[in-house]
């Protein structure tokens, strides 16, 4: 049975994440700012916000304890604001760098510190996004952020190899409480009749990526940012909404 920590399981593609690891007969570790929003009793929540370092540490440590080791962490957590460059707020943007980015960078340090003690071996993953590659209007601090992380597992590969292994999903659209309470029935349809695949995908389908990556058929994978888009990026151009548009 492996040790799995997931950030920001408490929905979306963290809560199909930290199920289909417990599916497999995993122990599961939820560290998430926000209550779940439904009882998993066979996955404990610790609130933690990932912004803080040490909070994040402390409950890596935790586990450690509990377990005698960590397997696999995924550094999920994230937040968006829709904003154009011209409204971005200071408070606004530091937040989403925050969590998005430095909250990756400091999940993945402590797992690493941890991981390395011992075997010194893990797997660390994150979750990055199509919007880190490409222009995408409304979401310039998330874009950055998203992309900062791909090159975070590049050079954690680069040092941890060949003992922990990286990897980041850079999911195209998905169904998420966060993407449904951003995004209107006009803008949903556009954006689905813009994917080649013709829809967003299920949370689900984005945890099974991260489940791959974190097995043993994915031992010879490191510093890879693998893209689960239902093709959205392969040849589209940009949508009104910072979708794709062919």
């Amino acid at each position: 049975m492996r040790t799995v920590v997931v950030t920001g399981a408490s929905s979306g593609i963290g809560l199909a994440t930290a199920r289909r690891f417990a599916a497999a007969g995993d122990h599961v570790v939820n560290l998430d700012v926000d209550k779940p929003v439904e009882p998993l009793p066979r996955i404990p929540w610790t609130e933690v916000d990932v912004a803080d370092w040490s909070a994040v540490a402390a409950a890596l440590e935790e586990v450690d304890r509990d377990r005698g080791g960590l397997d696999v962490v995924v550094a999920n957590a994230g937040i968006s604001i829709r904003h154009g460059v011209l409204d971005i707020t200071e408070a606004e943007a530091r937040r989403v760098c925050e969590v998005n980015l430095l909250g990756v960078l400091g999940t993945w340090v402590a797992a690493t510190r941890i991981m390395a003690r011992g075997e010194g071996r893990g797997v660390l993953l994150a979750t990055a996004s199509v919007n880190g590659l490409r222009g995408y209007p409304n979401y310039a601090d998330y874009n950055a952020t998203k992309a900062g992380i791909a090159s975070l597992c590049k050079t954690f590969a680069m040092e941890l190899s060949p003992r922990i292994r990286t990897a980041c999903v850079s999911p195209g659209a998905v169904m998420t409480p966060m993407q449904m309470a951003e995004y209107s029935d006009e803008m949903f349809a556009e954006t689905n009749a813009s994917i080649p695949a013709g829809r967003h995908a299920a949370p689900e389908e984005i945890a099974d990526a991260f489940f791959y990556l974190a097995s043993k058929e994915a031992s010879f994978l490191t510093g890879h940012e693998l893209v689960v888009d239902g093709g959205e990026t392969v040849g589209a151009t940009t949508t009104r909404w910072g979708g794709a548009w062919t």
